[in-house]
């Protein structure tokens, strides 16, 4: 693009990303599950929390399966717990 502007197909994934970071940094629940979650990726932990999930009676079938396809993001994870950990004082 010869004016500079970043074409429209690259800001629409970028944007959202930024928005889902941006919802779990102001959810307080969110923001210590996904804490947890990137904490014990990086120990390698995850089946142990993973198995919690699926057994636990108070989430549905829904909120399992997305918190079993985040948990396995070992990406979406690190980038949640980096713009935590920058935002921090902002919030």
């Amino acid at each position: 693009m010869a004016d500079g502007a970043v074409p429209q197909p690259m800001v629409g994934p970028w944007l959202q990303d930024l928005e889902s970071l941006e919802a779990i940094s102001q959810n307080g629940d969110a923001r210590r599950i996904f804490l947890r979650m990137a904490a014990l990726s990086q120990a390698g932990r995850l089946p142990g929390f993973l198995a919690e999930v699926a057994q636990d009676d108070d989430l549905d079938e829904l909120t399992k399966g997305q918190l079993t396809e985040l948990a396995q993001d070992r990406a979406f994870l690190f980038a949640v717990e980096e713009y935590l950990r920058r935002t921090q004082h902002f919030h």
